[in-house]
């Protein structure tokens, strides 16, 4: 097997389990599924992947791995605090447009197996919000925001951001609104959430 066709085959692996994953999580998948899924034989799967186990733990990591270091970009960079706001909010709700899968995946199974996290935490681009923390405290000295803890501002932002993917079918029902209409509305969020965050936060 030549190296271009064994990184094609396990792409192929990768994104075949990303799909049943996501539809079945890591306990309602089969092994098998994901063979058949990505149109090769269960003995060549587990040639890459010995157990679901450690197929799921490549899936996991490949996801968060997309999103992570586009985030510790943005809460690390040198703007102030309230275009690092914008450029988080406009940044994550962007990305997991274009895979909108994600939210639920990661949160589904880092409930099921919170000790993952700390295997996620090893990866060298696991967001910090050190940076983050140090601006909220010199904004709050400094009179330009209200007090308020770096964590709970920053629960705020990830909450706000988070919960339209996650909770889509529930707000879809309560808003009275299509897929159509609701994609215009998260579109809008891009904007409306750093607004609001930047209205409650500012002095």
């Amino acid at each position: 097997m030549t190296k271009e066709k064994s990184e094609n085959t396990e792409i192929e692996i990768l994104n075949a389990a990303k799909e049943i994953f996501q539809q079945k999580g890591m306990d309602g998948a089969r092994m098998q599924e994901i063979a058949d899924k990505a149109k090769i034989n269960k003995a060549l799967l587990h040639y890459y992947y010995r157990s679901k186990q450690l197929l799921f733990e490549a899936v996991f990591k490949n996801a968060f791995s997309l999103l992570a270091p586009q985030l510790n970009s943005v809460l690390n960079d040198e703007s102030d605090l309230f275009e690092k706001i914008r450029n988080f909010t406009n940044s994550y709700i962007s990305f997991v447009i274009k895979h909108p899968y994600l939210p639920n995946f990661v949160i589904q199974e880092l409930n099921k197996n919170p000790e993952f996290v700390l295997k996620l935490r090893e990866q060298k681009n696991f967001p910090t919000i050190d940076t983050f923390k140090t601006q909220v405290n010199d904004a709050i000295k400094n009179g330009v925001i209200k007090p308020i803890e770096a964590e709970q501002l920053f629960i705020n932002i990830i909450s706000m951001n988070v919960f339209p993917f996650i909770g889509k079918p529930l707000l879809m029902a309560l808003t009275n609104t299509d897929k159509k209409e609701y994609d215009r509305i998260v579109q809008k969020r891009k904007t409306e959430v750093a607004t609001f965050i930047i209205d409650a936060i500012k002095i």
